[in-house]
C-alpha cells in the first residue's frame, strides 16, 4: 500500500523539488519509505507502507532493460500466479514484490495489463522508449487516482494534496460539481471539486503521450446471463468463493486484523478469517444507544476468541472535521467518515492491515431501499396521495430513509430511487441557492449521472438495475472513497474480500428469487451466516454505520454551524441565500424540521473552501 504521484512534462524534466513536495503531502499513505526518481520527461514520487517484500519491494521498479518503470498503490492478490506465468514466458524478476508483475505484465500485454490483475490498485507505468505514460485503476475503484492537464504537462497523484502541490494546477472551483455534491454527498466521477482536476474512473486506463491524454474502459460487469441455482447451491458456492477471497487477502509480512461492526458482513469475514489465523478485531460505538453496536460485535469476538479492541466515539466533530476535510481534498459529506476515521486510528495502533465487510449490501442486495422498489412502482398509481406522502417526509419521528422514500412519492420509480439517495432534492437546492448560483446550474439535472448507469445496466426496472447503479456510483464515489481516506490517513491498509471482482461478477448473476426474501434482503449471505454466527447478529434490525448527527446539530455542533455557515467569508462566496441557510439551522434546532444531514453537507463544503481551496 502506497501513495503515488508524478509529473510528465511536454519538454524538459520535472523538478525534483516539486516531486519531493508532492510526496511529502501524502507521506501518511506511506510512512516507511519515500523516493523520488526522474526518467527524462517523467518524474515519480513514491511513498511506501511496507506490507509485501518489506526488505526489497521499494519503488519505482524497472524492467530488465531499465527503460520501463512502474509504481503502484494497492495489492495484487494473484501476483504469484502472474509471476510464474511471466517467468515461463522469459521475464526475469529481481524482487519478490507484487508490483513487479506490473512492469513485466506491461511488456507482455501492453495496455491490457490490468485485465490480468486481481486486486485493488492504482498504478503508473512510464515507457521511456515510447515516451508514454499509462495510468490504471482497479475495476471497482478501491484505490484513487487523480490527474490534471496543463500546457502539455500531466500531474497525477493518489490524493488532491499531491496534485495541488503543482503550482500550475488551478484551484478554480467547479460549481457544477458542487451542485452535484449537494445531491449525492460526494462529487461524481470523473469530475472533482476543482475544474482542473479529474478522477480516473474505476476500470479505466489513461494513456498520456504526445502532450494529450485519452482514457479507455477495460472492464464492465454484467448481470446476464442469469445463473440457474437453488438457494442451497448459491450459499455453498458463495462460501467457497468467499473463503478463497479471504484467504488471498491474508497475505502479509506485517500484522493484520479486521473491522468488526457486529453486522452480518464484517462478522462473517471475521468468522472465515478465524479458520486461517488468530484474529485481532476492532470495533467502535457511541454513547447514544441507538447508534451503538458494540454488544453485537463483542458477541462475535467472544464466539471466535478474537483479540478484541473497542473505542467509544464522543461528539468532538468540531475538532476532527477540518482535518478530515483536508484529507478528502474535495467536498465529501458521508458522516460515517468520522467513525471510520476513529476506527482506523484505533486499528492502526495494533496492526497494519485490516479486512472489512464492504460490498455485501451492494452485491447481495442488503439495502432496505432495494425492497422499497415495490413502493416506488406503486407510487406511480397513487398520484392523488403524493402530497400526503410528501408531507410525511417532514415528520421528525420517522427514520431518514423513510422520510426520503415518502419524498419520492408520485415520481417515476427511477427518479424516486434517485431522490431516496439524495441529501438535497432539486427543489431544496434551488431554494437555498443564491440567484447567481441558481442561474448558473439551473439547466443541470444531477440525477442524469445516475440515470446513465441505470441505462448502461441493460436491466429492466428491478433490484438488479439498482444494484448495478449503486456499484457504479455510490460504492466507488462514497463507500470506497471513505474507507480509502479513513485508513490511509492513519497509514492503515484496508482489504475487502466481498469486493473480489470474480465474486462480484458471479453475485450479480444470481437469480433475484434467491437474493431477497419476502421480509429481508441479503438472503444468500444471511443463510450462509447462520452456519457461523449467532441468530441475534443475523436477525437484528440493520443499523448501518451512522452517527447521531441530528442530535449533534441540535446541540454541540449548532454553534459551529452558525459560526461557519453564516460567516462573512461564507456569504461572500455567493453560493447560498444566507436567510435560507439560517432557516435550516433554526428549524433544525427548534425541532420544526430535520436537516442534520443537509447541515453536515453544507458544513463540510464550507470547511473545504477554508481548508483546501483557500489553503487555511
Amino acid at each position: 500500500m502506497c501513495g503515488i504521484s508524478g509529473v510528465v512534462e511536454a519538454e524538459g524534466s520535472p523538478s525534483r523539488e516539486l516531486l519531493e513536495r508532492m510526496g511529502q503531502r501524502i507521506a501518511h499513505r506511506g510512512p516507511d519509505d519515500g523516493r523520488v526518481e526522474v526518467f527524462g520527461r517523467a518524474g515519480f514520487s513514491f511513498r511506501r507502507l511496507s506490507i509485501i517484500d518489506v526488505a526489497g519491494g521499494g519503488q519505482p521498479i524497472s524492467n530488465e532493460t531499465g527503460r520501463i518503470h512502474v509504481m503502484a498503490n494497492g495489492e495484487i492478490y494473484n501476483y504469484l500466479d502472474l509471476r510464474r506465468e511471466l517467468e515461463s514466458l522469459g521475464h526475469r524478476f529481481k524482487t519478490h514484490s507484487d508490483v513487479e508483475t506490473l512492469v513485466h505484465g506491461y511488456e507482455q500485454w501492453g495496455d491490457d495489463v490490468p485485465k490480468h490483475l486481481s486486486g485493488m490498485f492504482a498504478f503508473a507505468i512510464w515507457d521511456e522508449d515510447r515516451q508514454r505514460l499509462l495510468l490504471g485503476r482497479d475495476r471497482l475503484g478501491k484505490k484513487p487516482l487523480l490527474y490534471a492537464e496543463a500546457a502539455g504537462r500531466l500531474t497525477f497523484g493518489s490524493e488532491f494534496s499531491a496534485v495541488l502541490a503543482d503550482p500550475r494546477v488551478s484551484r478554480d472551483v467547479d460549481r457544477m460539481a458542487i451542485h452535484d455534491y449537494l445531491t449525492y454527498q460526494y462529487v461524481p466521477t470523473p469530475s472533482s471539486g476543482f475544474k482542473a482536476i479529474r478522477k480516473l474512473e474505476p476500470a479505466h486506463v489513461l494513456v498520456f503521450e504526445g502532450g494529450a491524454a485519452r482514457t479507455t474502459r477495460y472492464w464492465q460487469p454484467s448481470c446476464t446471463p442469469r445463473l440457474d441455482l437453488s438457494l442451497d447451491d448459491a450459499v455453498a458456492e458463495t462460501e467457497r468463493r468467499l473463503k478463497e477471497s479471504v484467504r488471498k487477502r491474508l497475505m502479509s509480512e506485517v500484522p493484520l486484523g479486521a473491522f468488526l461492526s457486529g453486522g452480518v458482513d464484517s462478522s462473517l469475514i471475521v468468522a472465515l478469517m478465524s479458520e486461517f489465523t488468530q484474529v485481532k478485531t476492532f470495533s467502535i460505538g457511541f454513547e447514544e444507544s441507538g447508534f451503538n453496536e458494540l454488544p453485537h460485535a463483542r458477541a462475535v469476538a467472544e464466539r471466535y476468541g478474537t483479540d478484541h479492541h473497542e473505542f467509544v466515539v464522543k461528539s468532538n466533530a468540531a475538532e476532527v472535521l477540518p482535518k478530515l476535510v483536508r484529507h478528502y481534498g474535495e467536498p465529501y459529506a458521508d458522516s460515517s467518515a468520522l467513525p471510520s476515521y476513529y476506527l482506523a486510528k484505533l486499528t492502526r495502533e495494533h496492526v497494519t492491515v485490516a479486512l472489512n465487510g464492504d460490498g455485501g449490501d451492494e452485491f447481495f442486495a442488503g439495502y432496505d431501499r432495494y425492497r422499497a422498489l415495490q413502493y416506488f412502482k406503486l407510487a406511480r398509481f397513487l398520484m392523488p396521495l403524493a402530497p400526503v406522502a410528501r408531507a410525511l417526509s417532514h415528520w421528525r419521528v420517522l427514520p431518514l430513509r423513510a422520510r426520503r422514500a415518502f419524498a419520492g412519492a408520485g415520481h417515476d420509480p427511477r427518479e424516486a430511487y434517485a431522490r431516496l439517495m439524495s441529501y438535497f432534492s432539486p427543489e431544496q437546492k434551488c431554494f437555498i441557492y443564491s440567484d447567481e448560483m441558481r442561474n448558473e446550474v439551473n439547466a443541470r439535472d444531477s440525477f442524469d449521472w445516475m440515470y446513465e448507469f441505470m441505462r448502461e445496466s441493460g436491466e429492466p426496472l428491478g433490484i438488479r438495475l439498482l444494484q448495478y447503479s449503486d456499484a457504479m456510483t455510490y460504492l466507488p464515489g462514497d463507500i470506497l472513497t471513505k474507507v480509502d481516506i479513513a485508513t490511509m490517513a492513519n497509514s492503515l491498509e484496508g482489504r475487502s474480500p466481498l469486493l473480489d471482482h470474480e465474486l462480484v461478477e458471479w453475485a450479480l448473476r444470481l437469480p433475484q428469487t434467491i437474493m431477497t426474501g419476502r421480509t429481508e434482503g441479503k438472503l444468500v449471505l444471511k443463510t450462509l451466516a447462520r452456519k457461523y454466527l449467532p441468530a441475534s447478529v443475523i436477525d437484528r434490525p440493520k443499523m448501518g454505520f451512522g452517527i447521531p448527527i441530528n442530535d449533534w446539530f441540535a446541540g454541540e455542533l449548532q454553534p459551529m454551524a452558525r459560526e461557519t455557515l453564516l460567516s462573512r467569508r461564507a456569504r461572500d462566496r455567493g453560493l447560498f441565500d444566507p436567510i435560507q441557510v439560517e432557516r435550516l439551522i433554526s428549524d433544525h434546532a427548534s425541532g420544526r424540521e430535520v436537516h442534520g444531514y443537509r447541515l453536515w453537507a453544507l458544513l463540510c463544503l464550507e470547511l473545504w473552501f477554508c481548508e483546501v481551496v483557500n489553503g487555511r
